[in-house]
């Protein structure tokens, strides 16, 4: 059981026509419980944060790139996400859109709880400029890879300042555990439950140099420097690109903050919601050997 939160935010997504209609009765549906309840665009990052400390939780109308920017909002305030599913997979969102009402009525009577997942800090530094030139932080993942034309980029990369390898691949991901369901699964990384704290390390499709994935140990740091023909680019959480130079240096660590997800569901939903994603379930549901 959790305090009963009283202060809403619903981020809508502003691609989507139905998000702007479901905030709308979710507001009515609040408001008539003597709640209060914001409503902004996801996109908008600069209101959003303007209104985050007066809100008890977040609630994410959209796909998993809609509860990605949610979570980055909510992060540096610890303030509770809930996601509603309209998007393609809508892995992170729990609520389904035509059955919101119930889900609502047991968060604000508390019974809900937290599971909380890491962020990661992303810092790049360019020779000749400030010590860190660009800060981000992500929830999902961080990658390097190559530029516009088909050809390898390598990586130096390192763990707590101590060499591991080089790599000659598409590129490297930097994950989560809430990222390893994503890019990370599709390169050939594991499956980690979501409220673990350790960064995996994953090539893509790499040539003649490491080709596993790594599970680093909890509060390790990453350090990557990526060399091409053709400049690399740095993506964080798929939303946020930099053309990085020679030289560039970039770390990336467990953040401080945090984000906290919203659950009505019981504590195995993690594997349920794997299973139905990724269709992996056996003939029989519930089946045993």
């Amino acid at each position: 059981m959790q305090n009963p939160p009283q202060h809403f935010g619903i981020l809508c997504h502003p691609k989507k026509p139905e998000s702007g209609p479901l905030a709308e009765r979710m507001q009515e549906f609040l408001e008539a419980r003597g709640c209060t309840a914001w409503i902004g665009s996801a996109w908008d990052e600069p209101e959003a944060f303007a209104h985050i400390k007066d809100l008890d939780i977040l609630i994410a109308l959209g796909g998993d790139g809609t509860m990605l920017r949610a979570a980055r909002i909510g992060g540096r305030d610890a303030t509770p996400l809930v996601g509603v599913k309209l998007g393609l997979v809508s892995f992170l969102a729990e609520i389904a859109p035509e059955d919101w009402e119930r889900p609502l009525e047991q968060i604000l009577s508390g019974q809900f709880w937290l599971e909380e997942r890491m962020l990661l800090d992303v810092a790049v530094t360019r020779a000749g400029q400030p010590p860190v030139n660009h800060s981000y932080l992500a929830i999902n993942d961080v990658v390097i890879s190559r530029g516009g034309l088909a050809r390898i980029v390598t990586v130096k990369t390192w763990v707590d300042q101590s060499y591991l390898t080089t790599y000659r691949a598409d590129g490297v991901i930097v994950s989560t555990p809430t990222g390893c369901t994503g890019y990370a699964l599709a390169a050939g990384g594991p499956i980690l439950p979501p409220e673990l704290k350790n960064i995996l390390v994953i090539p893509i499709c790499p040539h003649l140099s490491l080709d596993r994935p790594i599970v680093l140990a909890q509060g390790a740091t990453v350090g990557l420097e990526a060399y091409g023909d053709y400049a690399p680019i740095l993506t964080v959480d798929g939303q946020f690109e930099i053309a990085l130079t020679e030289g560039d240096r970039v770390e990336v660590r467990a953040s401080r903050h945090v984000s906290h997800f919203v659950h009505v569901q019981d504590r195995a939903y993690f594997y349920r919601t794997l299973m139905d994603r990724l269709r992996w379930r056996g003939a029989g549901e519930g089946e045993r050997r």
